[in-house]
């Protein structure tokens, strides 16, 4: 079996904590488990220093918009070129910015595949950026349509993406490998009465779940909407953080749901499965994912899924869970609807359908692309 060196070019990494970093790090872990090694190149972020040593990380600014994202400067040490980069089989990056285009350059320079992961529709975050919205979002279509096509494999997470690539003018090859999770781990969820307690629910009240970095695309005030709708035993716990909590906060008062609705703030990754079997619904409002990770883990829970309808959401759900329309009122009449006690053949019907977000044969299928590519870069 061949050894892979793989090298990852990331603009997000850690301490950011949303779906691309959950996927970084499972297909790492992924391929180390399989005896490759992974290499993970991103910007530095100043305080922060809980990397291993198979993490470089470059010299950044901060971006001039609100944001925990950091602009990567290009530059990397003679040590690591010459010591890691040169000696990589696959580069592998996850994002068409500087830290994409490093990859590309290096993947060029020493003759190695290319691969690209396309974690984030571009165009629905055109309201970071201070520039007339339409401009914006055909800035980012070309940008994903020009850094693809330069690119040797382009892996999507479902048919959907592959399909809005191709509809961008894509013309590269695109390979379908939906982002693995580890199901075991989320498999291993139990109902928590105590997590129950502390997400502001109790034996005579409903908990709707949210799972989530905080910010405008991904359309949580629906939510918000949705709870002032719907009947009163419902509760919506929220977790994450990020730039639009405190409108978030105030938005929860003016629908007068302030009381029924907890914001968790950022909890450990290894509470979640528990959080998500302890919930009665998992609740996802977005219509901007690739995949929406989350979806999937609260799947392997054998949790209720109740998702915005979305091409993306609707692959990841696999016919289990619920697809209602983005309004208000879909979302509410969803909530009253969902069971007060556990649903045994739901819950089945979603471990089931999670079974398609394996880790072991995401990484597999990863592996068998790297390979596919390096004969014909090789001859």
């Amino acid at each position: 079996m061949q050894h892979l060196r793989v090298g990852f070019f990331t603009e997000v990494y850690h301490p950011v904590v949303n779906g691309v970093v959950a996927s970084v790090d499972a297909l790492a872990e992924g391929l180390r488990a399989r005896g490759h090694e992974v290499y993970c190149f991103t910007p530095k972020v100043p305080g922060y220093e809980g990397d291993g040593a198979l993490v470089f990380r470059m010299p950044s600014l901060p971006l001039p918009s609100r944001s925990s994202y950091r602009l990567t400067l290009p530059l990397v040490s003679r040590r690591n070129l010459n010591g890691v980069i040169k000696r990589l089989s696959v580069v592998h990056v996850h994002s068409p910015f500087v830290t994409g285009w490093m990859g590309m350059r290096y993947a060029r320079r020493f003759g190695m595949p290319l691969v690209f992961t396309y974690h984030t529709k571009l165009e629905e975050y055109a309201h970071y950026i201070p520039f007339e919205t339409r401009t914006t979002r055909y800035a980012a279509e070309a940008l994903t349509r020009g850094f693809a096509d330069l690119t040797d494999a382009v892996v999507v997470p479902n048919a959907a993406m592959a399909a809005r690539l191709r509809e961008l003018g894509v013309v590269t090859r695109v390979e379908i490998v939906p982002s693995g999770i580890a199901l075991a781990h989320f498999g291993s969820g139990r109902r928590d009465e105590r997590l129950r307690e502390r997400a502001g629910a109790d034996e005579k009240t409903r908990l709707l779940l949210f799972v989530s970095r905080l910010a405008r695309e991904k359309n949580v005030d629906l939510l918000l909407h949705a709870l002032a709708l719907a009947p009163r035993d419902v509760r919506l716990a929220i977790v994450g953080d990020g730039p639009e909590r405190a409108a978030l906060e105030r938005l929860a008062e003016d629908c007068g749901v302030a009381d029924r609705t907890r914001f968790l703030g950022t909890i450990d990754r290894e509470a979640l499965p528990h959080l998500y079997a302890s919930a009665d619904a998992f609740v996802f409002p977005s219509t901007t994912e690739t995949q929406g990770l989350v979806q999937a883990e609260a799947l392997a829970a054998g949790a209720l899924v109740i998702a915005a309808d979305a091409p993306s959401n609707r692959d990841v759900l696999g016919g289990a869970g619920r697809v209602v329309a983005a309004t208000p009122q879909a979302f509410a009449a969803a909530f009253a609807a969902v069971p007060a006690s556990l649903d045994v053949a739901e819950t089945e019907r979603a471990r089931r359908s999670a079974e398609r977000f394996s880790l072991d044969v995401a990484s597999e299928r990863i592996i068998d692309l790297y390979r596919s590519l390096l004969p014909t870069l090789v001859a």
